[in-house]
Order: structure tokens, then sequence, then C-alpha cells
């Protein structure tokens, strides 16, 4: 009989609490998913490009279970206390008929076991299906396609997982039944009203309201303006004013809820009722509910950043060149070399990219006329670093015209024409960006004269940054692109040879890129020639997407359930505590259904108040961490990626509203128990 009850009961809490319930889950999930991190396809990919990279992110997933453990532990506290106390009247009966204090805390912990095992086995399931399914995603964010796939499960990830959620259910529970079992049976059995607060004059909540805004516009400009990432102290005082401007604003809007509470009317019933519960639950929880309104922040913040720089990393890089074959101890004869060890029948197209030095006297490059052009255009950084990287542009690259109109053809863009005299202007993408190109261009449009070792140049066409190999750590800030005859003549044939390769259609016919380079480069392991293949690039570009994606959204996940989850719990709690109100209205005439609309507008208010104002401060701080995380080169995509982070901000908006289903659900329910008549004693 007694399991019977512990069964039942742990059925009934399940039912009651199902907010609570799924976030339990969600936290099942979050927890896998970051400890199986190195057993994905992608991370052990990952881990033979970018080994101490992948290294050093791993060595931060312990400090990130610890911290989200310690986290999670106060928020299970918390909700469990206010399963326990809606159900105090339950023990005292209990106890009043004769169960003993130990046996009630052995029940209370049996009931939370079998909620606990019941999540776990719900949860597991789940977390290994979404752990595949984001290996799968990220692969896809960077183009390569569906992996060779096979099903990796964590054991090691699923003894953690389930160990650390028991863990720090047990310990809140046993904190928790330990205090009630305590208790006083008269304390069990009388219902504790909730105490009341002496507001303080209009006048200070104003002013609170006033600064509040004040300090939070501070904190934006400063963090956008890049001020907060200068200095240490400078983005310590940018998080002091963000937190207490946001603490402030809340406490201020006792104010605005007094206002609305003033204008009654008769079509909205128990309207003043309905704000005057807010206008007391805010002033007396401003510290709680800012809180929860700054972990809906972060969580809008990462999500929408996160997302937002993983779509750029998987984006950003054209892929033209899948293979580049070197030869330093004889350059000249790497072709010769590729054919002779059969390599080059795995490729559709192999062509040579010379790159030099000027080889002929100490006078190297000037280019006054072009830096005196720069100087008369406006005033921006752009230009200032565009002048600061000219001014070591006396000993440029040099790059062969054939080689790199062969690049373009393949990548299907146009040919670069150059007359007798005539140069090109290539500048990596790594230096520059689109709002220092068309700076360049406007310039480049004048074809303007340079002196090349004494001979008179003019610089032609627009700004070229196609990558000229496959690997990103050969980047060239400024280098003139010369006719083949001019470029032999400048070098006096003392120059680098790189043998640039594209797979053929039957290298990769059936297979994913990753699947289809991988392969080659087993067989181009056996023949000892020198090469870089397109995954030492996209293996770095796919760290930032993994990163990006992998942490800020498991981040995102984290704080925005145990915002929602407080706010909600809380809101129950109070409503628990103030029945004796609502009872009161219930016996002036008040229906269910007006009680269920008057308390579905209080949560509304309740969670869209730090809602939208985690929001509105998400837009100011994810453009913040752009501008403090991002380098200069996607300073013109920053608008381009502010889309996606809206986006993402919008789809985090809709979470919240099934929060707000969830609680206004559970609200109902509660509701309904108190319009059964009590006898007065």
């Amino acid at each position: 009989m007694f399991f019977k009850l512990i069964s039942r009961n742990s059925k009934r809490s399940r039912k009651e609490n199902g907010l609570f319930f799924a976030t339990l889950l969600v936290s099942i999930v979050a927890f896998y998913v970051i400890l199986s991190l190195s057993h994905q396809d992608v991370m052990i990919f990952l881990a033979q490009m970018e080994s101490d990279a992948v290294n050093r992110l791993l060595k931060m997933i312990p400090m990130f279970y610890g911290a989200t453990l310690f986290i999670l532990f106060f928020l299970v506290y918390f909700a469990s206390r206010f399963q326990l106390e809606r159900r105090r009247h339950e023990f005292g009966v209990y106890l009043m008929m004769g169960m003993s204090r130990f046996r009630l805390f052995f029940m209370l912990l049996a009931e939370d076991l079998r909620s606990s095992i019941a999540a776990l086995l719900t949860g597991l399931p789940v977390a290994i299906l979404v752990s595949e399914l984001t290996s799968l995603i990220t692969a896809r964010l960077v183009g390569l396609g569906i992996i060779g796939h096979r099903i990796s499960i964590s054991v090691s990830a699923l003894v953690w997982t389930a160990a650390g959620f028991l863990l720090i259910k047990l310990l809140a529970f046993l904190i928790l039944s330990g205090k009630i079992v305590r208790q006083e049976i008269g304390s069990m059995l009388t219902d504790t009203p909730e105490g009341t607060k002496k507001p303080l004059p209009v006048a200070v909540y104003v002013i609170a309201l006033l600064l509040g805004a004040g300090f939070l516009a501070g904190a934006y400009w400063m963090a956008i303006n890049g001020m907060a990432w200068n200095e240490l102290g400078k983005m310590g005082l940018t998080i002091i004013l963000g937190l207490a401007g946001t603490i402030l604003l809340f406490y201020g809007l006792r104010v605005v809820m007094g206002f609305l509470a003033g204008r009654s009317s008769r079509k909205n019933k128990l309207q003043v009722f309905t704000f005057r519960q807010l206008e007391e639950n805010i002033i007396r929880r401003t510290t709680t509910v800012a809180v929860s309104s700054l972990l809906i922040l972060a969580a809008l913040c990462c999500f929408g950043a996160g997302v937002a720089i993983a779509q750029f990393y998987g984006e950003s890089e054209q892929h033209v060149l899948d293979y580049t074959f070197t030869d330093e101890a004889n350059p000249s004869a790497i072709k010769d070399t590729v054919k002779e060890q059969k390599v080059d029948e795995l490729f559709s197209d192999l062509f040579e990219m010379k790159i030099g030095y000027i080889r002929i006297n100490d006078d190297y490059f000037q280019m006054d006329s072009v830096e005196e052009e720069l100087e008369k255009q406006p005033d921006s950084e752009d230009k200032e670093v565009l002048l600061n990287n000219l001014s070591y542009g006396t000993d440029p690259h040099l790059i062969s015209l054939s080689g790199y109109n062969h690049l373009l053809e393949i990548a299907g863009l146009p040919r670069i024409e150059l007359k007798d005299k005539e140069a090109a202007v290539y500048m990596d993408a790594e230096f520059t960006n689109d709002a220092r190109s068309k700076l360049m261009n406007q310039i480049l449009a004048k074809n303007p004269q340079v002196e090349l070792v004494g001979e008179k140049y003019h610089l032609t066409g627009t700004v070229q940054s196609m990558g000229v190999v496959v690997d990103r750590s050969i980047t060239l800030s400024f280098a003139l692109i010369l006719q083949d005859e001019e470029f032999e003549y400048f070098t006096k044939g003392d120059y680098s040879i790189y043998l640039n390769g594209v797979l053929d259609s039957g290298q990769t016919e059936g297979k994913s890129l990753l699947t289809a380079i991988s392969d080659t480069n087993k067989k181009l392991n056996q023949t000892g020639l020198v090469y870089e293949s397109y995954l030492q690039n996209i293996g770095r570009q796919l760290f930032y997407v993994v990163a990006a994606s992998y942490i800020t959204i498991y981040l995102a996940v984290v704080f925005l359930i145990i915002a929602n989850t407080v706010i909600g719990v809380q809101f129950l709690t109070v409503q628990q505590k103030t029945s004796r109100r609502y009872k009161t209205l219930i016996r002036l005439g008040a229906s269910y259904q007006i009680l269920c609309r008057c308390a579905a507008k209080q949560i509304r208010w309740y969670f869209g108040i730090p809602t939208v104002v985690a929001a509105v401060s998400s837009i100011f701080g994810v453009r913040a961490l752009f501008t403090g995380l991002l380098s200069s080169r996607t300073s013109d995509n920053i608008s381009t990626m502010m889309i996606i982070s809206a986006a993402m901000i919008l789809l985090l908006c809709v979470v919240e509203c099934i929060y707000i289903a969830a609680v206004k659900a559970s609200s109902n329910r509660y509701l309904l128990t108190l319009m059964v008549p009590e006898r007065e004693e």
C-alpha cells in the first residue's frame, strides 16, 4: 500500500508540474549533448585537423558542466520547494493519521527518485537522438553534406549525465524533505498568507525608472562603440551599469503598474485587481525578476550571436580548390613529380600558381599617387586601416597572371585582361572587406600611376581577393598581378610554384566532399608528396562553427529554461500564497472563466515584462558581441548577421509563448481547485 501511494503521488506530481518536468528533460538533453561532444563525427574529424583548438574546447566542457550543475541545483531547489509547499496540508494529514516523520521523509525521497528515473528514461533516448541530429546539422552548415555517419553513443556522457542529474535532485530533496518533516503539524495544516510591503513615494519609483533607463543606455553605448572591449575596467563598468540599470528599471515599473491599475474599465473585469497583483509582485521581487530578465537576455544573445557567427563562418569562404602541392627543393619539377606518382589521375584540373618577390635591386615599389588619392577620401576607420596596410607595401608579392586567370575560370569569374605596363591589385580577404575594397576600387578606376623598379606602371581593374592556394596560412596583404613575361623579368626566375588541383568528379561521386578528400588523402600519403588539402582550411572554419553553435546554443538553452522556470514557478507560488484573495473573489461572485482570464493576463504581463526588456536589450547585446568578438573583415557583414540574430531572437520569443501557455494551464488547474466550496469551522 505504501509503495502504491509513492507511485500514485509521483505520477500526480509529474502531471501537475508538467512545466518543471519538461525543464528537467531539456536539462538532461543539454547535459548529454555537451558531454558527448568528443564522440560526434564532426569533432572526431576536427581533432585530426585542429587538434590543439579542439582539445582546448573539450577541456572547457567540464567547466560548463560543473557550472550548469551548480545553477540547476538552485533551480531544482526552488521549483521543488514550490511543489512541496503546495502539499503541506497533505503532509500534515499524513502525520495526523499516524505516519512517522521518518516514513514521510522516506516517501518524499522515493517519490523524487521515481520521478528522476522517469525523467532519465525519457530524456536520455531523446538526448541521443538530438545529439546525432546536431552532429549532422553542424556538418551541413559548412556545406560538407551528410558524412558517412555512424550512430555513436557515449557511455561516459550517459553516466555523467545521469550522475549529475541524480546528484542535484537528491541533494535538493534531502534539504527540502528535511525541512518539511521538521515542521509542526499545525503549521502544515494552516495556510501562510503572503505578506505585504509598504510602498515608497511615487517619486522614488519614477527616479528609479529614469535612472535605470539611463544606466542601460550608457551600457549599450559603451558596448557597441567598443569601449567596453578596450580595458578590463571599462568592461566592468559596462556590466555594472547593465545590472544596476536592469534592477532599477524593474523597481521603477511599479509606477507603470499603478497607472494601469488606475485605468479601471467595466469592460475589463478585475483590471484593478490584476495590476495591483502585478504591482505588488514586481516591487516585492524586483531582484528575482531582473535576474530572470538578464538570464533571458543572456540566452537571446548566446543563441542569436552564436547562430549568426556559425552561419557566417559556414558560408564566408568560397570553395574553389581542393589541393595544393609544393616542392621547396625543386619547385619547377612539382608537376612532373605528381605525374610520376600517377596522382594526376585523381584530378580534373592541375595548374601552377607562381608567387614571388621583386629580385632586381633595392628600389622596389612606390605608389605615392595611390596613397594621395586615398588621403582625399572621407575619414573613416577603413581608410586608416588601408593607409596603414599600404605603408608596408614597398616590397609586394608578385603573382603570375596566367595562374590567377586559371583560378578565376574554375571559379566561374571573368578573366583579368592586362596590357603592357599594367598591373592588378591583390589583397587577401583576411586583410580587406567590402568597404576597403570599395575605396580601393574607386582609386583603381582612375588608373593611378605607380613606380615598379624605376618603371612606370598603371594599376587597373578591381581588387582581387580569391584565395591563391587552399591553405589559409598563406595570405598576402598586398600583391601585384603581372603578365607572365613581366613576372619572370622582375622575379628573375626565382619564385615559388604551387600546384593547385581540383578533384575529378569520379572521386566525389556518391560521397560527401569530406569523405572524398579524406579518401584521397590516404592515397596521397603513400606517395610522399607534400600537400595541403581543403580540409586544412575547412577544419578551421568548421571549428568556429562547432564552437559557436554547440557552446552558445547549449548556454542559451540552460539560461532560458532556468529563467522561465523561475518566473513560472514564482508566479504559481505567489498565486498559491494569495489564494485567500481569489477565494474572496469567488464569494463575491467571480466565475471560473473570469478568474482564468485575470490570471492569464497576469501571466502574460509577468512573463512579458522581463522578456520584452531582454529582447530589446539583446539587440544591443548581440551588436556589442559582434563588435568585440568579430574580426575587422566581417564588419560589412554585421547587418546580415544582425538579421539572422533577430530571427533567432524571435524564435526564442516563440519559446516564451510556449512557457506562458504551460503556466496558464497550471494556473487554471489550481484555480479550479479553489472553486470547490470550503467549510468554515
